[in-house]
Formats: C-alpha cells, structure tokens, sequence
C-alpha cells in the first residue's frame, strides 16, 4: 500500500508494482482513514516531514504497528518511547542516508577501533546530495531531489559543535558564540551557531576531494553525538551538509534580500493584487515604486546584498524579470514554489551522493591515524536517483529485518547498535551502495 496526499502520485507509484494499492490521505485532515490504514499494515514507513512524525508515530502506537522513518528523531517523538515500549511497537529513526548510513559507517568504524584498542580523538562528518557536476550550472549550484523548503529553511537553522584549536569560523566571531576549556592539552571550543541566517557566514571550503569544488557548513546540534556516538573523550565533533561552492554565497544573497524570511508578507497574500517578482524585489528593497531604470535597480539591489556577484545570481535566477508570482504568504513558500519548477532535475540528468568521515585516531603505541571514510555515488538516468537509492534502500533493508524478526528493540529505535547497523551495512553493499577508505599517519 502506497498512501500520499497527491492522488496522481499514489496511482503512478502503485501501477508500477503489482499488488500496490493507492491510498489518497491527508494524514492531519483524515486521522480516521490514516488508522484505518495503520490497523491493515504490519509496517509503516514514513517520507513525510520531520514535523509529522510524531503524528504517525502516535498513530502507530494506538495501533500497534511498527514504524520506520528517514529523518532525525526529534523531541515529541523521543517523548513516545515508553508508549511505544508499552504498546509492543518498534520505531526505527534515522535510517535514511543522512541520517541513517552516516550513522551506520561511523559507528562501524568506531566500533573496529575500539576492538582494536584505539581511542576516537577526532570526528567530522560531511554528506550531501548535489546535482552532478555537468548539471550544476545554475547560479545555486543545486537542485532538488527532496523537500525544496526544508533545503532553504535549513540554511536559517542554528548549530551547534566542538572543535578543538583555531575557531573553524573566526571570520565572523560577532555572529558565533563561542565557550573555551581545556581537555587533554588542547583549547577545545563549543561553537554556537544562533538561527536565523548566521549558518552561511559559518562556510568552509573542503578539499578532501580534490576534484570536486565543495563547501560546507554546520547540521545543527552536533554536540549531542558525543554520547550517542560514545565519543565523550573526542575533542572535535562536527556533522555538516556539502554543498557546491557557491550555494551558500547566493543563499546568503537570498536572506538578504528578504526572501528565505518564514515570515507572511502582506504582498504575497493569495488574494491581493497581482505582482512581479520585480514588483517583489521593489518592495523588499523598500523602494516606493517599481518604475525604476533596470541598472538602478540593480544598483540598490547591490547596496542590499553587499555584492555584485549575488546581484547576478539573484538576475540569473530570474528574480528581476515581470514574470507573474504565484503568491503563498510568505517570501520562503513563494520562492521555495519557485525555485521547485526552475531548478528540477530534467531527463537525463543525474545527482550525486557524497558523504565523507574525517576520523582522528590514537593507537595504543601513540601513534595517530587520520582515516577518510568516503562514498560517492552517482544517479541512473535511466533508474534510481542516487538520493532514491541511498535512503529508499537502508529504509527497505530495516522494514525487511523488522518483518523477519530480526530487530527485537522496541520504544523510539537508533540504528546505533552491531546487531542493526551490520546487517544493514552488509546488505547495502550487495546491492552496491559501498563506501571505500584513505588512510594516513600523522
């Protein structure tokens, strides 16, 4: 059974398997039909938004179903834990690419390390799904294979990690808060990214591979992996998301201008008047009237942005031209709209998968090794997206065991432990999905 709120949607994945049955639901608007749907499965995965999830978790639960999902666990579906314990019921989180085989890889390797006596000094984490390079030539050097929203509304979102030494975003110290101690010789800072905005001054360019032009910048609370990794005694700990180089200077452009603002915007109201995304940029910039010179224009655009090069990107998007916009409250939903039609994935073209651990390790004899782990992995135009395959397969792999039996934990579930994250891992690989490993002693 396939359930989605898209009809057309629901019939087209199911007519390409046979017994599939379409659903048409609205899980906030029908919670009757969604139990009803829940009571005939034995396993529900859920792609839905993050913020959903406590929704069909809940749902699960009253009806004893176990659950799976590919985002991060967050607090009201932690809160479920002993309800879902209490009900019999598994609920699988991040178990999807990031999260989910990021998790998997890293805690392998942990796990071999310290089998082998060695101690983990060191963590930073890097995972992104980007277009391949042929087919990034737009000025965002993106496009999407998954929610458009949550990609721009995670460039507003705060961060937190440890890092030991030189700040790693000391170009702008006044928009990061930083707390200094000392742990085994080294100045060790906890770096607070407040939201909002202040994620894109936070950039590093990475060269771990050197052919491709990547940034990176902070996911989030990164702190919190210490004690689910069990890497209290590590001195750096940093998950962040790639990026091409580029995206977070246009980003930044865009937050700006005033148009990754979550906020309603009365011009945007669905029932007011008509207007451009000229019209649009006029008014952000607080201009009085949109009857002004292009190059003026441009010019005031300039003197918001702090670049000319953001000015041309903003062009380049076509976010200066008389188009009509299709109004929906808030400059976020009316660009994420946007940018959804304009920066799609055409046929034949592929996204790529790139996810790198950097692995700081202390041997016994005293000796460090710094150990890459790395996968990349290209889309078929003419199958799976490489998105598709690394979070669809994982998710498949993990409804499969709990089918099988062969995942017992109940309550709210991390993919942390070998008798999970093995089997999952082994599986993956046969079907290709392979991570291959650089070394070096220091």
């Amino acid at each position: 059974m396939v359930a989605s709120q898209l009809k057309d949607e629901a019939d087209a994945l199911a007519n390409r398997f046979s017994g599939v049955e379409p659903v048409f639901l609205n899980v906030l608007n029908r919670p009757d039909t969604l139990h009803d749907v829940l009571k005939s499965a034995s396993v529900v995965v859920s792609l839905l938004p993050y913020s959903l999830h406590h929704v069909i978790a809940k749902a699960c639960i009253e009806t004893k179903t176990h659950l799976v999902t590919a985002s991060y666990m967050n607090d009201d579906v932690k809160a479920l834990h002993e309800e879902a314990i209490q009900a019999g019921v598994t609920v699988l989180n991040e178990i999807g690419l990031d999260p989910g085989i990021d998790h998997l890889l890293a805690i392998e390797c942990f796990d071999d390390v310290r089998q082998a006596g060695g101690k983990i000094e060191t963590f930073v984490s890097w995972c992104g799904g980007l277009p391949a390079p042929e087919c990034s030539s737009n000025p965002l050097r993106y496009k999407f294979s998954w929610s458009p929203r949550g990609a721009l509304l995670n460039t507003l979102a705060p961060a937190k990690y440890l890092h030991a030494g030189q700040n790693l975003c000391e170009k702008d110290l006044r928009k990061i808060y930083i707390s200094v101690f000392i742990h085994f010789f080294f100045v060790v800072q906890e770096v607070e990214i407040a939201g909002g905005g202040d994620l894109m001054s936070a950039v590093q360019e990475l060269d771990f591979l050197p052919g491709f032009a990547l940034e990176g910048f902070p996911n989030r609370d990164s702190i919190v992996y210490r004690d689910y990794y069990g890497l209290q005694n590590a001195n750096t700990v940093l998950r962040g998301t790639l990026r091409f180089k580029g995206f977070s200077d246009t980003v930044l452009g865009l937050q700006l201008l005033g148009l990754i603002d979550p906020n309603p915007d009365p011009i945007l109201h669905p029932n007011g008047p008509e207007i451009t995304w000229r019209v649009l940029v006029c008014n952000l910039l607080g201009l009085a009237s949109d009857n002004i010179f292009y190059e003026n224009l441009k010019r005031k655009l300039a003197e918001r942005v702090n670049s000319w090069e953001r000015v041309k990107a903003i062009e380049d998007l076509g976010l200066l031209q008389e188009d009509l916009v299709l109004k929906l409250n808030t400059p976020l939903d009316t660009l994420t709209h946007y940018l959804s039609k304009k920066l799609y994935y055409e046929k034949n073209e592929r996204d790529l998968v790139i996810l790198r651990h950097d692995v700081g390790i202390l041997w016994p004899d005293n000796r460090r090794e710094s150990r890459g782990i790395n996968l990349v992995l290209y889309g078929d135009t003419a199958g799976h997206s490489a998105m598709a395959r690394t979070v669809g397969y994982p998710t498949a792999i993990a409804v499969k065991m709990i089918l099988d039996g062969e995942i017992q934990q109940r309550g709210m579930v991390l993919p942390f432990t070998p008798d999970i994250y093995r089997p999952i891992l082994n599986r993956l690989r046969a079907e290709g999905v392979e991570s291959f490993e650089t070394s070096k002693w220091l």
